[in-house]
């Protein structure tokens, strides 16, 4: 860091002095090779997996699957108090699972986190909403402490924001494994999976101010406090973490997925084709404005989505 600072003093540029890095500045340390400054599995005729770091020496690992492959990178991870072992790992061909049959369109909500073509639902854990209770007292108590260096903390104040840390660190987890466990359902059940092509960036943005014309520096209403709710519930659900732990899982299976254009997927009759935002009265219902058909409005959306997926893959293959 010093050598880069005085070239560019010499070469009158930015100079930029360097940071002290303290011993909260990175919570993971990467090793690009196993047995380059790290050893996976360091004792193998030993019963007790142990990982071996330069400088450190054997740590015994609770190992929580058999490894498959050949490890190729190692990363060590600290999380509040807890400490793991991240493995990289060379595998062969994956073997894809018995073809099944089964393709299925899926619709991702709020009341449910997700429907299915088929007329099922998968309820939405709310895993954020669950904690926010503990996690609004727990943030209440941090915020009691001045500011100060990590150094300057007091044994209080280091429980106050471990307190913090785990709570979110458990509802990150819960969140993990509910899309770990529903992907690998859908995956397990059906050959083709249709979901919508969903921007959730665009999707939690905070709206536009709108200014009020006749008094500067006012803002007329623009229903922040509305969105910035179901932006946390959108949040809360995960969608973009289920959607890419889909992806893989089907890939090393030996699943299609498709995402496909989500507009007007809930407001297209599935019987007629006709197209109304009357169609949906509810959040729930749907009901047809031209044939009277009527279903859940998340399954019609689900149906519709695969029907559009199926478009797609037969015009790919086409």
């Amino acid at each position: 860091a010093f050598a880069g600072f005085f070239r560019r003093v010499k070469s009158g540029e930015t100079p930029g002095y360097p940071r002290f890095r303290g011993v909260n500045w990175f919570d993971t340390v990467d090793f690009p090779k196993d047995g380059d400054g790290c050893r996976w599995d360091s004792t193998p005729h030993d019963p007790v997996t142990r990982v071996r770091f330069q400088g450190v020496g054997h740590v015994k690992v609770n190992r929580h699957r058999p490894v498959a492959g050949r490890v190729k990178t190692v990363s060590v991870k600290r999380e509040g108090r807890k400490w793991f072992v991240v493995l990289t790992a060379e595998q062969g061909e994956p073997q894809p699972l018995p073809a099944t049959g089964s393709v299925v369109g899926i619709d991702m909500g709020m009341a449910n986190f997700l429907a299915d073509s088929g007329g099922g639902f998968v309820p939405n854990p709310r895993h954020g909403r669950k904690a926010a209770a503990k996690l609004e007292a727990a943030q209440r108590t941090l915020s009691r402490f001045p500011r100060c260096k990590a150094k300057d903390r007091t044994a209080n104040h280091r429980r106050a924001v471990e307190k913090v840390s785990g709570l979110h660190g458990k509802v990150r987890r819960q969140r993990l494994d509910h899309a770990h466990k529903t992907a690998l359902g859908l995956v397990r059940a059906h050959d083709f999976i249709a979901h919508e092509d969903l921007r959730i960036r665009d999707m939690v943005k905070a709206p536009v101010p709108k200014p009020d014309p006749g008094r500067p520096g006012v803002f007329l209403p623009n229903g922040a406090a509305a969105k910035a709710g179901l932006n946390k519930s959108i949040n809360d659900a995960g969608w973009g973490v289920f959607l890419t732990i889909l992806t893989s899982k089907a890939e090393s299976a030996g699943r299609e997925v498709i995402a496909v254009d989500p507009r007007n997927t809930s407001r297209t009759c599935p019987e007629c084709g006709h197209v109304a935002a009357k169609n949906r009265p509810n959040q729930d219902t749907f009901h047809c404005v031209a044939c009277g058909h009527t279903a859940h409005a998340d399954t019609v959306g689900a149906t519709n989505v695969l029907r559009a997926g199926l478009v797609r893959r037969n015009a790919r293959q086409g």
